[in-house]
């Protein structure tokens, strides 16, 4: 168990790098470059000749035109900030690649959309769509128009360097007229972090876009892609663009129609007052989230037992994603937003999210009682550095000197209160226990430190029961109503998956404030490696 907890209420997108560049004829031989920071926009001449190369593709300016197309992906999305979003249409660029009408575009304008709208130069009604492949974290998709024998779009084949001449070609905010803007590429290798993606390395240019660019090509003058446009910092004049290095590593598995690094969902990092995750914007039907239960609106809180996006980016979701196959069952914790329930389950497993145990949701009614009171947490060692979890800082007395057991130190231990005399003598003051030992393994069988532990002559045993989380395996006794006070106290004793030593927890409740803390401790307890 792994529980985020509820008591946080403000959640902030936190765009580390980027601002998302996704939203919303007749023959010219000029291009409109835009100059930020400037009122008016400046038309320079451009040589656009059409030539064929041998491959069939376009090149010069001028053919790139009839090679772009604006997507239109309509469904229904839940914001952060707007809630929920019926019947959409959001909009943004794509390129196709091949005669038979395959494209590129951007993961984050086509997941999760009930059906794709293709304009093609030329012609007034929609073509529509369907998704091949996608990946969440290189923000990449290929998508197969309806129709053949379009004009297509090559890779620009020789070094991507600093000075080279670029061209953006796109339709901004969901304007159906094509533009084209010009610039330099500023940086072959930026850092490519961000709240929706993680991608290795980008290019960074000053050909400008903006919403609805997303998933247009970043051409060379003669009509060559360099990269993918996808994001930019319009205040800066900085845009980036997914290099055609990093689209090829993945895009023979997107045309095939494998989804790369994706579990199915449309996601943003998002960062709260203490909450970190992955938002859910919407989710791909049959895709892995989707089977499992996930839905807009949910957070992605914890995967294999890491908290996610706390730094407000999309690498350790990402870092996790490849280092698996896509198909090996990923443990999550997901908070339902509007619910505040905490669900957790497995990712390519066979049943669905299921509601995550917590104490302060079971006990709340009969333990302690609502004094206002919320804690703030701060993590804590033993003397040697071997145990660690987080406690309310309110809990200064603190004995990190090791377990004694009949004078005899079996191994290191915390102890943390406000007063460890009153957690001693009273049942009064809250506190915790928290002990490891390889020694006790010798002397005692599994759940005998359970039955060692007897409040009979002050409590009420409630019952024993199963305990698990992404580490330990084992069980607690509830023990209620401890000296004749709504005080309660939890023995949990433990093992990790080898058994090659027992961690034993004792928690003593007083308050509402303290189910919490209980949850804290048990979701960040731990024994350092080595």
């Amino acid at each position: 168990m792994r529980f985020a907890g509820t008591r946080w209420a403000t959640l902030v997108i936190a765009t580390v790098l980027f601002a998302a560049a996704c939203g919303g004829g007749a023959e010219e031989t000029t291009t409109t470059t835009t100059t930020v920071g400037a009122e008016s926009s400046t038309t320079t001449v451009v040589d656009t000749t059409t030539t064929t190369e041998s491959s069939g593709a376009v090149s010069g300016l001028k053919g790139v035109r009839g090679a772009v197309v604006r997507i239109v992906a309509e469904g229904s999305f839940v914001d952060p900030e707007a809630g929920l979003v019926s019947n959409a249409a959001g909009s943004g660029s794509g390129f196709i690649i091949d005669p038979s009408g395959l494209a590129v575009t951007n993961n984050h304008v086509v997941t999760g959309a009930a059906f794709l709208q293709v304009y093609v130069e030329g012609e007034d009604e929609p073509r529509n769509a369907k998704v091949l492949g996608v990946s969440e974290c290189s923000d990449l998709a290929v998508i197969d128009i309806d129709g053949a024998g379009f004009p297509f779009l090559d890779w620009y084949g020789g070094d991507i360097t600093t000075g080279t001449d670029v061209f953006a070609a796109g339709f901004p905010l969901g304007d159906p007229e094509y533009t084209l803007t010009e610039g330099i590429i500023s940086k072959e290798k930026a850092n490519g972090e961000s709240d929706w993606s993680s991608i290795d390395s980008v290019i960074e240019h000053t050909a400008q876009i903006l919403p609805g660019n997303s998933g247009g090509p970043l051409i060379t003058d003669e009509g060559q892609v360099v990269g993918v446009n996808y994001a930019s910092v319009n205040d800066l004049d900085i845009q980036y663009a997914i290099s055609r290095d990093e689209v090829s590593k993945i895009l023979d598995d997107l045309i095939a129609g494998n989804n790369v690094d994706s579990i199915g969902v449309n996601g943003t990092a998002v960062v709260g007052d203490d909450i970190s995750g992955i938002w859910v914007a919407a989710t791909e039907s049959g895709s892995p989230a989707a089977n499992l239960g996930i839905t807009g609106g949910d957070i992605i809180t914890e995967m294999e037992g890491l908290i996610l996006a706390t730094d407000g980016t999309m690498a350790d979701y990402c870092d996790i994603l490849r280092s698996h196959e896509s198909d090996d069952p990923l443990a999550v914790e997901v908070l339902r937003f509007d619910t505040e329930e905490v669900l957790e389950g497995t990712l390519n497993g066979d049943e669905e999210l299921t509601l995550a145990f917590s104490f302060a949701q079971e006990l709340g009614d009969e333990v302690g009682g609502d004094t206002g009171v919320t804690y703030e947490y701060t993590e804590v060692h033993d003397d040697d550095g071997v145990l660690v979890m987080q406690v309310p800082t309110t809990w200064i007395d603190i004995d990190g000197s090791g377990w004694n057991v009949d004078d005899e130190i079996v191994g290191p231990a915390i102890v943390a209160a406000p007063s460890l005399a009153s957690y001693y003598e009273t049942w009064a003051t809250p506190g915790v226990f928290f002990g490891a030992s390889v020694d006790l393994l010798d002397e005692f069988e599994p759940s005998d430190l359970l039955d060692l532990a007897d409040f009979s002559d002050s409590c009420t045993y409630d019952d024993t029961y199963d305990y698990e989380d992404a580490v330990y395996t084992g069980a607690y006794d509830l023990w209620l109503n401890c000296g004749g006070t709504d005080t309660a106290f939890v023995v949990l004793e433990a093992y990790p998956q080898e058994e090659d030593f027992v961690v034993y927890v004792q928690i003593q409740i007083v308050t509402d404030a303290d189910l919490e803390a209980l949850d804290v401790i048990l979701a960040t307890f731990d024994v350092v490696p080595g």
